[in-house]
C-alpha cells in the first residue's frame, strides 16, 4: 500500500463546461433549474456565463470556446507554483500556465481522461467586478 498523500487542492470553485450554445444554457439553468446568473460576458469572439445553482460548491461556469464533451473542474489552491512543483514530484508533468480573471491556473487532463485545473486565487478585486456583468 502506497503512502497516504497531503491534499493539493483547496476547494473546487467552479465547473468549467462547454457550451454550444450560452444563451440557452443560461435561460436552462435560470428558467428551469432555478440558478441565479452570476455574469455573462462576451469577449475575444466567445461567450462565458456563471450560474450558481446551489448556495454552496462550485459555481457552473458555460463557456462557447471548450473543446469536447468533459467539463474543467478548478481547484482553488494557496499557491499554485508550490502546487505544480509538488505534483512535478509526484511525475506529472503540468500544461503550460494560463491566466483566468481570478489568478494564474493550470489545466490538465488524467490518464483516465478527467479534466482539472489548480488556479491561485491572486486577484480578488477583478472577482468583485464579474457579479452583474450582462454582455448577452
Amino acid at each position: 500500500m502506497s503512502e497516504e498523500l497531503e491534499p493539493l487542492f483547496e476547494r473546487l470553485d467552479f465547473i468549467y463546461m462547454p457550451s454550444r450554445d450560452v444563451a440557452a444554457d443560461v435561460a436552462y439553468y435560470t428558467d428551469v433549474i432555478g440558478g441565479r446568473l452570476v455574469f455573462a460576458i462576451e469577449r475575444f469572439g466567445t461567450r462565458v456565463a456563471m450560474v450558481r445553482i446551489a448556495a454552496a460548491g462550485p459555481d457552473l461556469l458555460l463557456a462557447g470556446h471548450l473543446e469536447g464533451p468533459a467539463p474543467i473542474l478548478v481547484h482553488r489552491v494557496v499557491d499554485l507554483d508550490e502546487t505544480v512543483a509538488r505534483l512535478r514530484e509526484r511525475g506529472w508533468d503540468p500544461a503550460p500556465l494560463i491566466e483566468i480573471p481570478h489568478g494564474p491556473c493550470c489545466a490538465f487532463h488524467t490518464p483516465g481522461g478527467h479534466h482539472l485545473a489548480a488556479y491561485q486565487l491572486t486577484r480578488p478585486e477583478r472577482v468583485a467586478q464579474l457579479p452583474g456583468r450582462r454582455d448577452f
